[in-house]
C-alpha cells in the first residue's frame, strides 16, 4: 500500500511532506499554496519531483529529510551532531509515530542502537509562518553512557531558483544593516557567539529570487527565535536541493543528555512571500499579532530619562520633568539608570537593586506617587542578569558570577562597562534579583520594566560547563514569573539598543528598544530593517535632542519626529531645555500620534523601491486610510524627482491625501507640487498605486508625514 504524502496547507501557505521510505520524512514542497488536495495523486508527485529512478542512482538523497545525516549521503551540513563517549554517533532513525492535521504534524522517531527518541514537529502558524520544533529524547537504561549534542537544526528545502541571501550585520548604534550577496556555493554558516544575538546578528536568512526588492518577487527567509548564540545555514550543493535553516549555537560540553533526559531545540521560524520583502514583514508581523500575550492596549507615548539627565539625579528636577511629560501629553514616564544605592557613572554597583537615598532621601515612593496622580504609567530601569564587582552582592557572593574563576585575572579590560554577568542558573542568584525587583514593582506600582543587557557574555560557566544555554532559558523564566506576579507589568527588551531583538525574546517581552542611536538618519534604516520582523508597535522610536548623543549629528525637530513616529513613539530628551515653540511642537506631535498609531500600529507596512538611495519611504496602509513616513537620508540626485506610488490601498475606492503638518514645515528645492503645498487633494485608489503622487525635492534630512483617508 502507499504511504500517502502529508499536505499541511494553512494561512496561504502549503508544506507537502513524503514520510514513505526509510529514515527522516523529506519535505518535498514549501511555499505558495496549492488549493487542492492530493489524493490519488501521491506517486505521480513523488516521480515529478524525483532526480533519479533505480536501478540508476548516485550519491546523494533523491530528496533531503527533515534532517539530514552523512549517512544519508548528504554532502551538506547535518541537521544534527551527537557524540556519545567523545565517538560521533551515527544514527539511523525509523518511524514510529505520525500525526497530522490541516495546519500541523508530528513525526517521532528512534534509533535504538544510540536509545534516542526524536520529536519533529512542523506548524503553519497565522500569517502562514511555518515553525519547526525538535525535542530529542536519550531514552536509554540507567547508567547508560550520556550523549552529547554539538548542534540539532531544523532547515527546509527553497528553490535552486533563488540566486542571492540576504541577512544582516551591525555594531552599537548602527543595528540591522543589511548585506546582500550572490548565493554561496556550498554549506554556508552564519553565527552569533556573544551569549546574545549581538549587534552584527545575521537575524534573518532570506534567500531570493534576484536581488530582495520591498514590494515585489519570491523570497524564503528563516528566523532562528532564539535569544542567545545562534547558526543560521544555507546549504547550496550541486547534486541535491537548497536548505535553508538554523539553530541554537552549542559549545562543547554544553548539553550532555543523561538516560531520561531531553534537548528542547529554539524555534525555526520560516516564512515564504510572492510579494517581496514586504510580505516576508507582513508574515512576522501578523504571527505577532496573532499571539495571546501581544499587547492588547495602545502602546503609550513615552518619556524616558536618559538622554535627559544620565545620572545626574536630582528628585525636583525629575519630578518636574514628569510634571513636564504630562503636560505635553506623554503616557509612560520611565526612571532610567542611576537610581540605585552608589550609581554615579557605570563603572559601580549593578546587581544592588536597592534606591540610593543619598540622591533619593525618600525613596521612589514620591516619585512613583506623582507620576500616577498625572495620569501616566511608571517605569524603571534595570539591567537585572549584570553586576559590578564593585557592589555588595558582588563582595558577598564572588561564586554567583557566570565565569571561570580565573577570567578576572585573565584581563578585567576586556568587560564592556566594568560590568560582568551574574548566573541565573544559579538558584539563589536567582531569587536574589527576582526578590528585589518583585518588591520594588510592589511598593511602587511599577507598570513598565525598561530591562537591559549591556555586555557580551564572554566564557560564560555554569557548574563547571558553558553556561549560556541555561543562562537564557533563566532569564525567560524571569521575565514570565514577574509578569506572573504582577499582572499587567510590560517589559522591553534593550540589550545596549538591539542587540537581543529576536522572536525567543519577544515571547516574553513586550517591546525592544531598537537601537542605542537616536540619530533619525540612522534610525530610518535601523527601524525598517528592524520591521522585517517586527511590527512598529514592538519597536522603540523615540525624539531625542537637536544633537544626538551618538553620532553628534544635528538635525531638524520635524524629522525626528517623523522618523519617531515609525514606531512605538517617545521621547527621550530633557524637555524641561525646550524653547515654547519646541514644547508647542512637541504637543501637537503627541496628539498625531495618538491619532494615527491605530494605522501605524494595526496596519500593513509596505516600502517603496525608489531608484535613488537617498529616499526612505516606509508606509502604513489599511483598506480605509494609511500613514506614508517620507523622507531623505541625503541629497536626491535629480532636479526633478521620482513619482511615489502608494501601495496597499483599495484601487475601487477614493482616497483624500494629504499632509499632515503638526510637526513642523518639511524644507525642499525652490518649488514643489501643488498637491503637497496645498490642503491635499482627492484621487481613487488605483491612480495612487499605479500613476502615483510627484514627490517634492526635499533637501537632505527631510522628513514629512502623509496621510490617505476613504472618502
Amino acid at each position: 500500500m502507499t504511504t500517502p504524502l502529508v499536505h499541511l496547507e494553512a494561512h496561504g501557505t502549503s508544506v507537502i511532506i513524503d514520510p514513505a521510505g526509510q529514515g527522516l520524512p523529506r519535505v518535498l514542497h514549501w511555499g505558495a499554496p496549492i488549493g487542492i488536495r492530493l489524493d490519488g495523486h501521491d506517486d505521480a508527485l513523488r516521480d515529478a519531483l524525483s532526480r533519479q529512478s533505480a536501478p540508476r542512482t548516485l550519491d546523494a538523497p533523491w530528496q533531503v529529510s527533515l534532517s539530514p545525516q552523512d549517512a544519508d549521503a548528504w554532502s551538506g551540513r547535518p541537521g544534527m551532531q551527537l557524540r556519545s563517549e567523545g565517538v560521533l554517533l551515527r544514527l539511523r532513525w525509523s518511524v514510529i509515530g505520525a500525526d497530522a492535521e490541516a495546519d500541523r504534524c508530528t513525526f517521532t522517531a528512534v534509533d535504538e542502537a544510540a536509545a534516542l527518541e526524536l520529536t519533529i514537529t512542523l506548524l503553519i502558524e497565522a500569517g502562514g509562518v511555518v515553525r519547526v520544533d525538535q525535542r530529542l529524547r536519550h531514552t536509554g537504561a540507567a547508567g547508560s553512557p550520556s550523549v552529547e549534542a554539538d548542534w540539532l537544526e531544523s532547515i527546509l528545502p527553497v528553490p535552486t531558483t533563488t540566486d542571492h541571501l540576504l541577512t544582516f550585520d551591525g555594531r552599537w548604534a548602527r543595528e540591522k544593516r543589511p548585506v546582500v550577496t550572490a548565493m554561496p556555493a556550498g554549506s554556508t554558516v552564519r553565527q552569533s557567539r556573544r551569549g546574545r544575538p549581538g549587534h552584527d546578528s545575521p537575524t534573518l536568512m532570506v534567500a531570493a529570487e534576484g536581488v530582495p526588492r520591498w514590494s515585489d518577487g519570491r523570497l524564503w527567509a528563516a528566523h532562528v527565535a532564539w535569544s542567545a548564540d545562534t547558526t543560521y545555514r544555507v546549504d547550496r550543493v550541486t547534486d541535491s536541493l537548497t536548505q535553508l535553516g538554523g539553530g541554537e549555537v552549542l559549545r562543547p560540553g554544553e548539553i550532555v543528555l543523561a538516560p531520561g533526559e531531553e534537548l528542547a531545540a529554539p524555534s525555526v521560524l520560516f516564512a515564504h512571500s510572492e510579494a517581496g520583502l514586504d510580505g516576508i514583514a507582513a508574515a512576522f508581523h501578523t504571527l505577532l499579532r496573532a499571539r495571546t500575550e501581544h499587547p492588547s492596549s495602545v502602546r503609550p507615548f513615552v518619556l524616558n530619562t536618559w538622554e535627559a539627565v544620565y545620572f545626574d539625579h536630582d528628585p525636583a528636577k525629575v519630578t518636574a520633568l514628569a510634571e513636564r511629560a504630562a503636560s505635553v501629553g506623554v503616557e509612560r514616564f520611565v526612571l532610567d539608570d542611576g537610581w540605585f544605592s552608589g550609581r554615579r557613572d557605570d563603572s559601580t554597583s549593578l546587581g544592588d537593586w536597592v534606591v540610593d537615598r543619598e540622591v533619593w532621601p525618600d525613596g521612589l515612593g514620591p516619585l512613583a506617587a506623582r507620576v500616577h496622580e498625572l495620569g501616566m504609567q511608571f517605569g524603571l530601569w534595570f539591567e537585572p542578569e549584570m553586576v559590578s564587582l564593585d557592589s555588595d552582592v558582588a563582595r558577598a557572593h564572588p561564586d554567583w558570577l557566570l565565569h571561570d574563576v580565573r577570567h578576572l585575572e585573565h584581563d578585567r579590560s576586556l568587560s564592556w562597562r566594568g560590568q560582568f554577568v551574574l548566573d541565573f542558573a544559579n538558584p539563589a542568584a536567582y531569587a536574589h534579583v527576582f526578590g528585589q525587583i518583585d518588591a520594588l514593582v510592589t511598593e511602587l506600582g511599577i507598570d513598565f520594566i525598561k530591562w537591559d543587557h549591556n555586555r557580551d557574555l564572554v566564557e560564560s560557566v555554569h557548574d563547571g560547563r558553558p553556561g549560556v544555554h541555561e543562562q537564557t532559558l533563566a532569564t525567560h523564566r524571569m521575565f514570565d514569573e514577574l509578569k506572573a506576579a504582577h499582572p499587567g507589568l510590560e517589559i522591553e527588551s534593550c540589550s545596549s539598543g538591539g542587540a537581543r531583538t529576536d522572536l525567543g525574546m519577544l515571547a516574553h517581552a513586550d517591546r525592544v528598544w531598537a537601537s542605542d542611536s537616536n540619530d533619525p538618519v540612522e534610525r530610518q534604516d535601523i527601524q525598517r530593517w528592524t520591521g522585517l520582523l517586527l511590527p512598529p508597535e514592538l519597536v522603540g522610536a523615540h525624539v531625542g535632542p537637536a544633537e544626538t548623543h551618538s553620532s553628534g549629528r544635528v538635525t531638524p525637530l520635524s524629522y525626528r519626529m517623523a522618523t519617531s513616529l515609525m514606531g512605538s513613539a517617545g521621547l527621550e530628551w530633557d524637555i524641561l531645555g525646550c524653547s515654547d515653540e519646541e514644547t508647542a511642537a512637541i504637543a501637537r506631535f503627541t496628539s498625531l500620534y495618538k491619532e494615527l498609531r491605530p494605522i501605524v500600529h494595526g496596519g500593513r507596512t509596505v516600502h517603496a523601491d525608489l531608484r535613488d538611495p537617498a529616499w526612505r519611504v516606509t508606509g502604513f496602509t489599511t483598506k480605509a486610510a494609511a500613514v506614508y513616513v517620507i523622507a531623505t537620508v541625503a541629497s536626491l540626485e535629480d532636479m526633478r524627482a521620482e513619482r511615489l506610488r502608494l501601495g496597499g490601498l483599495d484601487p475601487a475606492r477614493n482616497y483624500r491625501v494629504r499632509v499632515r503638518r503638526e510637526i513642523g514645515e518639511t524644507k525642499y528645492g525652490w518649488a514643489a507640487p501643488e498637491w503637497f503645498t496645498g490642503d491635499g487633494i482627492e484621487l481613487p485608489g488605483i491612480v495612487l498605486a499605479e500613476v502615483g503622487l510627484q514627490l517634492p525635492a526635499l533637501w537632505p534630512v527631510q522628513a514629512f508625514v502623509l496621510h490617505v483617508e476613504a472618502v
